[in-house]
Parts: structure tokens; sequence; C-alpha cells
């Protein structure tokens, strides 16, 4: 399965330069700072459950259904 993920000019050039700098490739940058911030939570969903939320989402856009993001910040309580 492939994820493609858009993201800003800037941060694309961020990422370049750090990866540059690490001599790794983009995709391994990204995914150890994604696992780093999993590890550091032991009560965090595990990388299953997160990918398959993941795919869920994916699917739903494909389905055509979203969401404007001022209903999600209206069904979260603070």
């Amino acid at each position: 399965m492939q994820i493609t993920l858009t993201i800003p000019e800037y941060l694309e050039q961020q990422l370049l330069e750090t990866t540059g700098k690490l001599n790794l490739p983009i995709e391994t940058l990204i995914l150890q700072s994604l696992g780093q911030l999993f590890e550091e939570d032991k009560d965090a969903p595990s990388k299953e459950d997160i990918f398959n939320s993941l795919l869920i989402a994916l699917m739903e856009v494909e389905d055509g259904k979203v969401h404007p993001i001022a209903e999600l910040w209206d069904s979260i309580n603070v």
C-alpha cells in the first residue's frame, strides 16, 4: 500500500535539508519521527491501530464521506 502526503513547499525543503544532513531517505525520517511520537506514550494506540484508522479514513475520503473541519471542532467537548 502506498500513502501520499501533500505538504507545503517550505516543510518539504526543511525535511529535505534534514534528510540530507542525516543521509536518510525522507520516508525513513517521517516513519522514525512518527515512531518516536508513539514510543514515548505507553497509552498510545499501537502502530496497527493507527494504520487501520488511516485505512478507514482513506476509504471514507474515497467514498466522499468528508466533513468540514468546523463540524469536527463542534463535536469535540473541551
